[in-house]
């Protein structure tokens, strides 16, 4: 981004929360600052003079990087010459959503950023169209988790095990895959949970966090986990991402099987980010089908998320590298996976040979291909290709 910036040119960081936009904007601010670099923040939260003057700056040039959330790529978000990009937590993102920020600019370069690729973007990766970089190492002080997948009749175990861990001083998460109960689905929900874990531990002590609350609400309760006055927060999957706490070293996540592997790999992060290791405690209401079955065995076997993600791909299928589906296998007009596959590998050398020799399509074969991307309508949709 500095890069950018040096070039007299603009930069920007999306992330999905705001949770999330303003610890970046924390952790980048004093860089920023000794650097010499304008940043600015700008989320949905920001409304009236305040944001138009914001944007007027954004637009004069005298804001040279941007973070925020998913206000970035609204229309009236004018950069004076956004040059690169950066999506954080991409996984969160749909394709259009990041075209909508790379079309701020002119021939905006993109970096995308995730623990866990989707399907779509793995196999970008796997065709030669993104650059790829992996950290492979944990961060300083990460311990490693502890994965269980325990079935949801030992709920009682789980209580007194929990019980045990926040009388000696641990602090929980505790995932449920609803807000609320619904009579139509038998699964847990996380107004029921926390009254449930108020009765037995205390009110001061159960903390709660859901998307339907107003932020002011999310905020205490947040900082009140974070500081150590409540020792269990129940929430859905609004902590996927951009929550820090390293005291926190147990994460009890309800009817695992619902979630799917990204989240999971996401939620389980949330743990063994101090000195000390952590937990994570999967509980599946059975019985598992296939596909979910793999899921959790995969989460007990690695903390690796390419390989996770790499799964994922086998599960979901790749979606549409010239579409927008980030998952489910690919279709084409003619071949039929994957009883044709064996025709892929032929036909990607042939377009590899055709490029090489008339990268231009000027050619009799050339100009014919050019023919069928129009038919096809596939000349459009080559540049979701720059989308990741």
């Amino acid at each position: 981004m500095l890069i950018a910036v040096e070039s007299r040119a603009q930069a920007a960081l999306l992330a999905p929360t705001e949770l999330l936009a303003r610890q970046h904007m924390a952790g980048l601010a004093p860089l920023a600052e000794a650097a010499g670099a304008r940043l600015a923040l700008l989320t949905g939260r920001d409304k009236g003079k305040s944001r138009r003057e914001l944007l007027q700056r954004l637009e004069d040039g005298e804001i040279d990087i941007l973070v925020g959330t998913h206000a970035l790529f609204q229309e009236d978000v004018n950069f004076r010459d956004l040059a690169f990009a950066v999506v954080d937590e991409q996984h969160r993102f749909g394709v259009h959503q990041r075209l909508a920020l790379g079309a701020k600019g002119e021939a905006v370069d993109l970096l995308v950023m995730t623990a866990t690729p989707i399907p779509r973007t793995l196999t970008l990766t796997v065709y030669g169209d993104m650059d790829v970089s992996r950290l492979t190492e944990k961060p300083p002080g990460r311990k490693p988790v502890d994965t269980r997948t325990l079935p949801i009749e030992r709920l009682d175990e789980v209580f007194a095990a929990i019980g045990r861990a926040v009388a000696g001083g641990a602090r929980v998460y505790w995932v449920c895959p609803l807000v609320e109960e619904n009579a139509s689905l038998d699964v847990a929900a996380a107004e029921a949970r926390h009254a449930d874990l108020a009765q037995r531990f205390g009110r001061d002590a159960v903390g709660l966090i859901h998307g339907r609350m107003k932020t002011p609400e999310r905020d205490a309760a947040m900082a009140a986990f974070a500081e150590g006055r409540s020792a269990i927060l129940v929430a859905t999957t609004v902590i996927e991402v951009g929550i820090d706490v390293p005291e926190a070293t147990i994460i009890v996540v309800e009817h695992a099987e619902r979630f799917g592997l990204a989240q999971l790999h996401q939620l389980r992060g949330r743990v063994g980010r101090g000195g000390r290791p952590g937990t994570c405690l999967l509980l599946y209401a059975g019985p598992l089908g296939e596909t979910a079955h793999a899921r959790l065995a995969m989460l007990r076997e690695t903390e690796d998320g390419f390989r996770i993600a790499e799964e994922d791909l086998r599960l979901r299928g790749s979606g549409e590298l010239l579409g927008t589906r980030q998952s489910g296998f690919p279709t084409f007009r003619v071949a039929q996976l994957p009883a044709q596959q064996d025709l892929l590998e032929v036909a990607r050398q042939d377009a590899r040979l055709v490029l090489d020799k008339d990268p231009e399509l000027k050619s009799p074969r050339g100009q014919a291909l050019r023919a069928l991307l129009y038919l096809f309508e596939r000349d459009a949709a080559v540049r979701l290709l720059a989308s990741g």
